[in-house]
């Protein structure tokens, strides 16, 4: 894994939550099962170690976890370790699905925006309409000068 590809999953990873936490009872066959069926749905996982409690550190964890489970460590900062491991699966099944549209407005947001199109929609008719008296007046001020 290249160091772009890396950083760009670091930064992916911010805005996760911890999924798991690792305390005093350490790494168990049950935490492993559930991480890996983790990285299968998600691809990219982020994991809590309670430093006070924990037996090891997070980088021994990080480690073994990531050996039992095929993934990768991204990142291991203070109690947090974040994994990765790529399921081709997942991106044929987003592929399948059917783009989604915007989520709905909310009712505040639906009246704004059909206020603002009657605001614009008001703008052009009074555009309009003073254009076509100033039309209006050149031709009919023409007209009178010259009978």
């Amino acid at each position: 894994m290249t160091g772009k590809e890396r950083a760009q999953l670091r930064a992916q990873a911010n805005s996760l939550e911890p999924l798991f936490q690792i305390g005093k009872g350490g790494m168990s066959q049950a935490l492993i099962d559930q991480t890996a069926d983790a990285l299968r749905k998600r691809e990219l996982i982020k994991i809590k170690v309670l430093l006070e409690s924990a037996p090891d550190s997070p980088r021994a964890f990080a480690d073994a976890l990531a050996e039992a489970t095929g993934s990768e460590v991204i990142q291991v900062i203070g109690g947090s370790i974040v994994f990765y491991k790529e399921n081709p699966d997942l991106g044929k099944e987003e592929k399948k699905k059917p783009a989604k549209k915007g989520k709905p407005l909310s009712k505040v947001k639906a009246k704004r925006a059909a206020a603002m199109k009657r605001e614009a929609l008001e703008k052009k008719q009074k555009r309009d309409f003073y254009a076509k008296k100033r039309n209006y007046s050149k031709t009919g001020s023409s007209n009178r000068n010259s009978k």
